[in-house]
């Protein structure tokens, strides 16, 4: 795998701000990496960017070591911290050339140029920083971070302060950028993982308690199916239990009902063609879906840290 984290480990006097986590990205691929306040999404990112070493275990990109081969590391990285660190009164195109620069990039004004459209900030170049919005200022931020095209991003909130339209074209530029690198960002937006992420890997008090395709995740998580339906007359509720995987039938107002099955078998066919036996017309039928913030809390509530 191109990023491997394993057996990771950071301690902060006698807090565990990570245990033991492990997990590997492949080229391609955009993690979201999520958890509530405290999980250790921060830490381990700045470990993996080598702003901080770990206590034990190992981090690696590409083969290289964070901890013994850091300059090369951070030569394939491109980090934007939560707190986007920039130099206020250095003008937009200026700080741009600096990085640039620091990075020893070959026809440094043609990339920050190409950075500026890429990201958006066009008609913000000729302002100093700090006469930027914050959602400008974190568009500098990106552009700091990808200017020399890595091979892995590490983006900690990278759309906080953006507006609506600001998010679309961020995200946009996230999903171009992870077809050809590895990316990894947080987000407290379960909406914006949904839109970015193949997958999501989830901390909670340091410990990884999930890591899979968000697709998967959510299906495991739901374990059954949920059906509102309603028919034009009442419908006997011993019949819809009669279908094989339904556990439970609940009447709502009117003719509508509630059913809930176990398992991976789709019941919609099986309600249909039953309306259809007893001369019932099925006025609709929808299925419930738990999505990711459901899946979110339910991981990251109650969760016992280990000793």
């Amino acid at each position: 795998m191109s990023v491997s984290i394993q057996s990771l480990t950071k301690q902060y006097g006698s807090q565990k701000a990570i245990d033991n986590i492990s997990f590997d990205v492949a080229e391609g691929e955009i993690i979201g990496l999520l958890g509530p306040n405290g999980a250790g999404k921060t830490t381990t990112m700045k470990i993996l960017s080598g702003y901080i070493p770990a206590n034990e275990g190992t981090a690696s990109v590409y083969g290289h070591d964070v901890a013994e081969d850091a300059i090369k590391v951070k030569q394939m990285i491109g980090y934007l911290p939560e707190h986007n660190p920039l130099y206020l009164d250095m003008y937009v195109r200026e700080y741009l050339g600096m990085v640039a620069k620091i990075h020893q990039l070959p026809n440094r004004s043609e990339r920050v140029q190409e950075v500026i459209s890429l990201t958006g900030l066009t008609l913000e170049a000729h302002k100093k920083i700090k006469m930027l919005s914050k959602g400008y200022r974190q568009r500098v931020g990106l552009a700091q971070a990808i200017i020399h095209n890595p091979k892995v991003l590490i983006l900690d909130e990278p759309t906080s302060g953006l507006d609506p339209n600001q998010l679309v074209e961020i995200r946009q530029l996230i999903k171009n950028l992870g077809k050809d690198k590895i990316v990894i960002f947080s987000s407290h937006i379960m909406q914006e993982v949904e839109a970015i992420c193949d997958r999501v890997i989830i901390l909670n008090r340091g410990n990884l308690v999930a890591d899979s395709p968000i697709r998967d995740l959510v299906s495991k998580m739901k374990g059954g199916q949920v059906i509102t339906a309603e028919f034009e007359k009442a419908m006997d509720e011993q019949v819809l239990k009669n279908i094989g995987s339904v556990t439970n039938v609940n009447v709502q107002s009117g003719n509508k009902v509630k059913i809930y099955a176990e398992g991976s078998t789709d019941i919609r066919p099986f309600i249909f063609d039953l309306a259809v036996s007893q001369s019932n017309r099925l006025l609709s039928m929808i299925e419930e879906q738990q999505d990711m913030e459901e899946v979110f809390q339910t991981l990251t509530a109650n969760q016992v840290k280990n000793a």
